[in-house]
């Protein structure tokens, strides 16, 4: 509409004002709607199609988009478990520092897991030191089963001496039941070394690997009663809080709330622009848009990125085929604007919702020269046109508090 009234201030505004002041003819009389479109049809006609064109010029070469944000990531308060609340230390919209803790569920059973995990560290701890004093025991019984076993092959040395003189003293039978008497002995000593080494692996490896896991199974107790403590992963503001002690929560089915970071503000806005602007899009080309949370003001703004898919094809496999009918409407071209200028404030909320130009600039490929008359007039109405659009976007935004607040309905 704003393009159309241009063009007619070029052919219907001075063809009225001459016939009015200068032919002195009345309006309702000489001048009539019948009479101006008879006379001016031809002039009529060809600004429609200028208006026409120049609004496909403008639209194609320096697109738009209403569809402008600035978006926010948001933590959702979750435990790790689900448990009953049993104490809340935040409010909602509390400000809080990371690790401040928000709020505990109950940790009966946890506690109890703890404190037979810490038992049975104690009780392997406890058998350690028995199998101490039953090495110490069994290093006794390796000495008087040595002791007994010299003693006894001691006498059978001496009686075998005695037997080998033909001495009447010693008796066949004697040294046969010392022989045997002497394996038995034997037996008993390498029995009790046996179980001294039993002890000593006991003590080794037997005990300090169950005490290990006695360790383990503690720390996974005391792992599991942490998690009933809920802290705040970042600095930020709780929102949608509303927890009281006795309420249940679940990392499935019921969530604590929300947690906004206190670093949202971020520099970065995401604009989504009709698929025929793909062809037109390129990084580095200049921008501008208005937002609604600060209105009357534009921010220059440079296109820094271009998404390479639309997110309008995307699909997770099924047991279905997808149907291309089904899909939803055409997606957009995601392009992220960054402020022109380094040093730029854009004092704009996150989330809020903005309009967009983007302008394509032809002056380099003009000043390079080498172009056709046709060719060089044509690139310097593109460039020329943006002019139109740019005006065009600062009207919307002079014009927006009034349609919002008047024009809405609401």
């Amino acid at each position: 509409m704003l393009e159309f009234l241009f063009c007619s201030l070029l052919t219907i505004v001075p063809d009225f004002l001459i016939r009015r002041y200068a032919q002195g003819k009345r309006w309702g009389r000489e001048l009539t709607l019948y009479s101006i479109w008879f006379e001016l049809r031809w002039g009529i006609t060809a600004c429609l199609l200028l208006t026409v064109g120049i609004i496909t010029i403008v639209f194609y070469y320096h697109p738009s988009t209403s569809n402008v944000t600035s978006f926010f990531r948001t933590i959702t308060i979750l435990p790790e478990a689900g448990g009953r609340v049993s104490e809340v230390f935040v409010r909602n919209n509390q400000k809080v520092a990371a690790g401040e803790v928000l709020f505990t569920l109950d940790d009966v059973r946890q506690l109890a897991a703890v404190n037979t995990s810490s038992r049975r560290v104690a009780e392997i701890e406890a058998a350690i030191a028995v199998a101490e004093a039953d090495l110490l025991a069994a290093a006794g019984q390796v000495a008087q089963a040595a002791g007994a076993y010299q003693v006894t092959f001691d006498e059978l040395a001496r009686k075998q001496e005695l037997a080998g003189r033909n001495s009447p003293a010693v008796s066949k039978a004697e040294i046969d039941r010392l022989t045997g008497e002497l394996a038995s002995r034997r037996g008993a000593l390498e029995a009790a070394r046996a179980q001294q080494t039993a002890v000593e692996k006991q003590i080794a490896v037997l005990l300090p690997a169950q005490r290990a896991s006695a360790i383990a199974a503690l720390q996974q107790a005391e792992v599991e009663l942490d998690k009933m403590v809920i802290y705040a992963g970042v600095a930020g503001t709780v929102e949608q809080f509303a927890l009281q002690p006795g309420d249940f929560v679940s990392p499935v089915l019921r969530p604590a709330g929300i947690l906004v970071p206190s670093d949202i503000r971020q520099r970065r806005f995401q604009a989504g622009f009709d698929q025929l602007a793909a062809q037109v899009l390129k990084v580095g080309m200049i921008a501008e848009i208005s937002c609604m949370t600060h209105p009357f003001k534009v921010f220059p703004m440079v296109v820094v990125e271009i998404q390479d898919v639309i997110s309008a094809g995307q699909f997770r496999p099924t047991d279905q085929l997808r149907d291309v009918r089904m899909a939803a409407r055409p997606g957009s071209i995601t392009a992220f604007l960054e402020p022109l200028y380094v040093d730029q404030d854009i004092d704009v909320l996150p989330g809020s919702a903005c309009s967009a130009n983007a302008y394509t600039d032809n002056h380099a490929l003009l000043e390079e020269g080498g172009l056709g008359a046709g060719t060089w007039m044509f690139y310097h109405l593109v460039d020329t046109v943006g002019f139109v659009h740019a005006v065009l976007l600062r009207a919307r935004t002079l014009l927006l508090p009034i349609r919002a607040l008047v024009f809405s309905g609401h």
